[in-house]
């Protein structure tokens, strides 16, 4: 528990430091959406996807998207009001609601249905196994997220343990590991596309694995939002999924290097061969969800991985977090023209 409140307490703290500063958000428009995202990747395409190709439009709906930098930024930015909607990964909402919240931000909808990252290494390593990692150091992202828990959970599932068989360093930023990896720290670093297919684009490292892979179905990114929220903004919940949903069909059924001039926008600098190819390797591992509800066997394996961690003292049932009824209700809609 106590791991557990230190994350709270993290939580709070920044809610604080959030509240210290005017908001920036104009409350009287109510379809304008602020968004913070845990991080910024290829990996959430749908949602980049549902604005460039005007369904947020057609649901009268502007986005205003911000990015956090980790988990724990994004559930602040939600608890402040900073933000109306948090897209991250579940277990942030999961501690708040463990920490006896009374306004426990919800889970309406889950975009990604395994984790996004690719481990890579520093020289080629054709034939790796997961026993390789052995003595060596792992940048994997911070302690208590659902990357590194995720990153651990697939060890131990290859018989390996963190501080006995290798080591886990959580002592870098979730945002800034690139840069120290590309600087000098550890063996192996943990990233997201484009960003892992631009690093070994540059030679500068090799994709060796697919966490989501080895890891199996779990609800990795979600967007989530305060219950009170939800209940206040029916209207815009239902719009906002409609949209991504329909972004997740056209990317489905889309070939990639068409989708790719779509997202040029969305990531300054970044060519459309990058972006294609980083489109197709999620499509590959087959990482979003069609219709955007969390199940229950992927939401109880995700309690497994945080339990494994240590990081989890008292498991919820999934209506306690989740609420699927806005998302099945979307699909039939979207999937019956």
């Amino acid at each position: 528990m106590k791991k557990v409140m230190k994350t709270i307490c993290a939580v709070l703290t920044a809610c604080t430091t959030l509240f210290a500063f005017p908001s920036c958000k104009d409350d009287g428009d109510k379809n304008t959406l602020h968004i913070c995202e845990v991080t910024h990747s290829v990996f959430y395409a749908p949602l980049y996807l549902a604005e460039s190709l005007g369904y947020f439009e057609a649901e009268g709906l502007k986005i205003e998207l911000t990015n956090g930098g980790g988990a724990d930024a994004v559930m602040a930015s939600v608890l402040s009001g900073d933000s109306d909607i948090g897209f991250c990964g579940p277990e942030a909402a999961l501690y708040v609601l463990v920490g006896g919240s009374t306004d426990t931000p919800k889970v309406f909808g889950q975009l990604t249905k395994r984790d996004g990252s690719f481990l890579v290494s520093r020289v080629p390593e054709p034939n790796f196994q997961w026993t390789d990692l052995k003595g060596k150091e792992i940048l994997a992202g911070r302690k208590g997220g659902v990357p590194a828990m995720t990153f651990e959970y697939v060890l131990n599932q290859n018989d390996m343990t963190d501080g006995v068989d290798l080591n886990l360093n959580y002592d870098v930023a979730f945002n800034l590991m690139t840069s120290a990896f590309e600087a000098g720290t550890a063996d192996y670093c943990t990233m997201f596309d484009p960003v892992a297919y631009e690093y070994e684009a540059a030679g500068k490292g090799y994709v060796v694995a697919s966490v989501g892979e080895a890891s199996g179905e779990v609800p990795y990114t979600c967007f989530m939002a305060k219950n009170s929220w939800i209940n206040n903004n029916e209207t815009q919940v239902n719009g906002f999924l409609r949209a991504v949903t329909k972004a997740v069909k056209y990317v489905q059924e889309t070939p990639s290097a068409t989708v790719a001039p779509y997202l040029c926008e969305y990531f300054e600098g970044v060519s459309e061969t990058s972006l294609a190819a980083s489109v197709e390797r999620y499509k590959a591992i087959d990482a979003w969800r069609t219709e955007l509800s969390m199940t229950e066997d992927s939401f109880n394996r995700l309690q497994d991985i945080i339990e494994n961690a240590g990081e989890l003292t008292r498991r919820a049932q999934l209506n306690e977090l989740v609420i699927n009824s806005y998302a099945e209700s979307v699909y039939r809609e979207v999937y019956a023209k």
